[in-house]
């Protein structure tokens, strides 16, 4: 289990983990407000906010206070702060105490920790699995909706 802490606070444990990852590590720090679309092929970590999606290839990680308005897609996710958007985790999905996911979470694996709070639709599995059923119901949607129009239009 992730906590946010300073680094003196970590334990040997969380630093070896640390210390084995590729990639890069991006913070966002706190007093700090990005807006767009955020992409890297490493770690994000969100301590400020956020307005715009986040794709990080290997986690993201919202710390305490931090607030990321728009959708996550990543390998792994930790909340700690708030998430207002939709969490895409092709692993794992992790709402800490004290944390608030406004959105759907679509992963493998979830904990909820006691405190936490999830407030949209929860979809377990594997998350490929679920895309591909997620865009064949949204062109099934697309055609009613062609459709739909067609057969109220008024004829001339």
């Amino acid at each position: 289990m992730a906590r946010f802490s300073s680094g003196a606070e970590r334990s040997a444990d969380s630093s070896s983990r640390q210390a084995g990852r590729e990639g890069n590590l991006s913070i966002v720090a706190v007093g700090m407000r990005v807006v767009g679309e955020l992409a890297t092929d490493g770690v994000v970590k969100v301590e400020g906010a956020v307005e715009g999606s986040i794709r990080a290839d290997r986690e993201v990680l919202v710390a305490k206070g931090g607030v990321i308005e728009g959708d996550v897609y990543t390998r792994d996710a930790i909340v700690g702060g708030q998430v207002i958007g939709s969490i895409y985790a092709d692993e794992r999905v992790e709402v800490q105490q004290n944390s608030v996911v406004q959105g759907d979470i679509v992963t493998k694996k979830l904990i909820v920790q006691e405190g936490g709070e999830v407030n949209g639709h929860v979809r377990m599995g594997d998350p490929k699995a679920l895309e591909q059923g997620a865009a064949v119901g949204k062109k099934r949607g697309d055609q009613a909706q062609v459709r739909e129009p067609a057969a109220t239009a008024p004829r001339q």
